[in-house]
């Protein structure tokens, strides 16, 4: 690849520095496997009531817009001992069923979901993996004064397990910051336009690199450097020849 000039790189993880079918082979089946029996051995924890309200809250907010699947969650009956805790949290499980296997990319969802992969990871039954070419660069990257971001759908909890439990270890230190969807969606130029703000850098000084073409049309379209990334097992790309690729990040020049 040609030389580049940018002083950041910004990095997706499914699909990017991560293959797609760890996600969807390991992570979301632990948390579909376990989930019920998650909820019920901690239901009263503080950090779990937390998501259960951001989820009954996502859940209600579906019923009222006419979403065929999602089922009502009524935490004032709770509290007022007119339903059941089991009843309750069959429905929260039930819109949990659902959004995952439609693969929602919902700010509630993944909030339970990293959560849950936290116990995981701490308990050895979870571990990251990273591309040996993606730890490579990454380190490479830090070593020649770049910074390096994560920007995935994914909540930063999760990002930041991923990465601290790798299969080449703890990277973290290599990580200078994490963004999710809560700056906004990844097919929005303005989210890039926020990152870049967030930052302190401007966006042309940014390398994004994704597997994603509508991610990487939108960080474009905010003025940032892109490169798609061809990983096994991604979804074929027809209108890429505008953008740069590359099927390993060691290519990717400083």
């Amino acid at each position: 690849m040609s030389s580049a000039s940018y002083d950041i790189v910004l990095l997706d993880i499914e699909g990017t520095t991560t293959p797609i079918s760890f996600v969807h082979d390991v992570l979301f089946p632990y948390v579909a496997n376990n989930v019920k029996e998650f909820l019920e051995q901690r239901w009263d924890h503080p950090e779990v009531q937390t998501h259960v309200r951001a989820i009954a809250e996502q859940a209600n907010k579906d019923v009222d817009a006419g979403i065929a699947s999602a089922v009502p969650i009524d935490l004032g009956a709770l509290e007022a001992g007119q339903q059941s805790v089991a009843d309750v949290r069959q429905g929260v499980l039930a819109n949990i069923e659902w959004q995952m296997k439609a693969d929602r990319k919902i700010g509630a969802l993944k909030g339970l979901q990293g959560y849950m992969w936290r116990f995981g990871y701490e308990d050895g039954e979870l571990k990251g993996v990273i591309y040996d070419d993606a730890m490579e660069a990454i380190q490479r990257w830090t070593k020649n004064g770049r910074k390096v971001y994560i920007y995935s759908s994914g909540s930063v909890e999760a990002q930041k397990l991923i990465f601290g439990y790798t299969n080449h270890g703890d990277l973290l230190p290599y990580i200078s910051g994490h963004y999710d969807t809560k700056i906004g969606s990844k097919v929005m130029a303005s989210s890039y336009s926020a990152i870049a703000k967030d930052i302190g850098q401007a966006p042309e000084r940014i390398l994004f690199v994704s597997d994603n073409i509508n991610e990487i049309h939108a960080a474009s379209s905010a003025g940032m450097q892109t490169v798609v990334s061809i990983r096994p097992g991604n979804a074929p790309i027809d209108d890429m020849a505008q953008f740069k690729s590359t099927e390993n990040f060691m290519n990717i020049s400083l």
